[in-house]
């Protein structure tokens, strides 16, 4: 009789994957907290790493800076839920929505709701460019910004498909941007530093 070792027969566990309905419901019989840092991503419930001054100081400054220049042409939104299909709820930082009468109270906004979509990233970076920025491009979300802190660079991508965004600008410094979906809405790569 042959013999194995533990290590050679080990696979890895069944994963169970929510919906955004169980994860919703999660929610409401208080095993998950409305505070609690998670979100949820592909079936997965994902911690998010905690937010350092660099990071919230930025959000506030692009909530400050959108607020100003989009005016009632579409509503802010920081670090609220996107609903992407029946598996992913994750918490972009920064979103501009289509303006709705209710502003979001009555469902939370999914992909054709979303004007721009911005990521701030510092200690996120991997997972932001890796896991999320895709999930945004296969969801159909039609424009991500992508911050870079660290190397103080700007990614935009463009042309959501299949497998993620087809297409990515790196605008130089000086440059002025604008959203695909509001191009009235011009800024200054400088401003966001």
């Amino acid at each position: 009789m042959p013999i194995t070792n533990a290590a050679q027969v080990q696979s890895s566990p069944p994963r169970f994957r929510f919906t955004v309905r169980q994860y919703h419901r999660m929610i409401e019989s208080g095993i998950l907290h409305e505070d609690d840092r998670i979100e949820l991503i592909e079936g997965e419930l994902h911690a998010m790493p905690p937010i350092n001054s660099a990071h919230a100081g930025k959000t506030k400054r692009l909530n400050r800076l959108l607020s100003n220049l989009v005016g009632d042409a579409a509503i802010v939104s920081v670090q609220d839920p996107l609903v992407l299909g029946d598996r992913s709820e994750p918490q972009p930082d920064l979103m501009l929505l289509r303006p709705q009468a209710d502003f979001y109270e009555t469902a939370n906004p999914q992909p054709e709701d979303v004007l721009l979509l911005i990521e701030v990233a510092d200690t996120s970076l991997e997972y932001d460019r890796g896991v999320k920025i895709p999930l945004y491009g296969k969801n159909g979300v039609p424009e991500a910004w992508l911050l870079d802190l660290q190397r103080k660079r700007l990614e935009i991508h463009l042309d959501p498909g299949p497998v993620g965004y087809r297409k990515i600008l790196l605008p130089d410094a000086g440059q002025l941007v604008s959203p695909s979906l509001l191009p009235g809405v011009e800024m200054s790569i400088d401003s966001l530093w």
